[in-house]
């Protein structure tokens, strides 16, 4: 029987509104330069603008180079040459079916380094980018001047957290999306339900309490959205979570403790959020060993897990600051 037309148009409809992006919906334009660079085997799309001295800017979990784009050009206006990268199985960077281990993951990063024509690099990194520029400035020293983490933590700070999950409620709550994401096939499907209406959760369940109902919330929850929704991006995005999980009890997993367990030869910058509810305060503190001589420890009073985008402004100072006193 013929369905009714209002029927084979809301249909329609709503096919189209859930039809995956394009990997390149992620090259916005504006003031820097769209470039895809290979480096440790695989193409990493990267946004650049300005002159000087390099820096590496690495987004963490259901994030795109986008999300720099304010820090992106305050660097590059106060002398920097700065490189905003899609990391490894995000935007338009290539999507391989392996790869999102700790090693791999920061050689991906000193290929960068050297790709770009650099010596060394300031690395800043959120999330999943600030423990793999941590990783990065133990695995590869030559190529890292300093390290900048936002809303991160030590790799090896991460496992006694997971340990204090069994006794401790807030650390359970913290920590439950990393045991919710091991399961193939459904955490995908629950990624990408409803259009990613669960990264907008993410958002703000994790950030401080100001900043969903400010103005600039709305189109930045909807881009990243649409950043997840690029076909492989959502897998991808897991698999980093699940190697950090199971390397727990592997072999891969203790050779990478032994490899990162001495601090960092370059000074870090940690910037943290008091109101952080994703990565504790008490295990952003416990990172401060791992952090080389010089290093510094900030805290945000009124930001949760995203201070990059919860307090752009504050942040871009924070780290010209830091890359000018080095």
């Amino acid at each position: 029987m013929r369905r009714p037309a209002r029927t084979r148009v809301a249909r329609a409809a709503a096919s189209s509104v859930s039809r995956a992006p394009d990997p390149s919906s992620v090259r916005y334009p504006g003031p820097w330069t769209h470039r895809d660079i290979s480096a440790n085997g695989i193409a990493l799309h990267v946004a650049e603008a300005g002159d000087g001295p390099l820096v590496v800017l690495l987004h963490g979990f259901a994030q795109c180079w986008w999300v720099w784009r304010e820090h992106l050009t305050f660097l590059a206006n106060a002398g920097y040459r700065v490189v905003a990268a899609d990391m490894r199985g995000y935007g338009d960077s290539d999507k391989t079916p392996r790869g999102y281990d700790a090693w791999t993951l920061a050689g991906d990063v000193a290929g960068l380094v050297r790709a770009l024509g650099a010596r060394r690099a300031h690395l800043a990194g959120h999330g999943w980018g600030g423990a793999i520029a941590w990783t990065a400035a133990t695995l590869h020293p030559r190529v890292v001047s300093t390290v900048s983490v936002l809303a991160a933590s030590h790799p090896l700070a991460l496992r006694p957290a997971l340990r204090r999950c069994l006794v401790n409620e807030r650390q359970r709550r913290a920590t439950g999306h990393m045991y919710r994401f091991q399961l193939p096939i459904v955490a995908e499907r629950g990624l990408l339900e409803d259009n990613a209406a669960q990264v907008e959760r993410y958002l703000r369940d994790w950030s401080g309490p100001g900043w969903p109902s400010s103005p600039d919330f709305a189109p930045t929850a909807a881009t990243l959205r649409d950043a997840v929704r690029i076909p492989g991006v959502a897998h991808c995005s897991l698999e980093y979570y699940r190697w950090a999980f199971r390397s727990l009890f592997r072999g891969d997993g203790r050779r990478f403790a032994r490899a990162v367990r001495t601090p960092s030869p370059a000074p870090v910058l940690q910037v943290h959020g008091v109101a952080d509810s994703c990565v504790l305060l008490d295990t952003a503190r416990a990172s401060t060993r791992w952090a080389g001589p010089g290093s510094r420890f900030e805290l945000l009073s009124d930001v949760g897990h995203y201070p990059h985008l919860e307090a752009p402004d504050r942040t871009s100072v924070l780290l010209r600051d830091w890359l000018d006193a080095h």
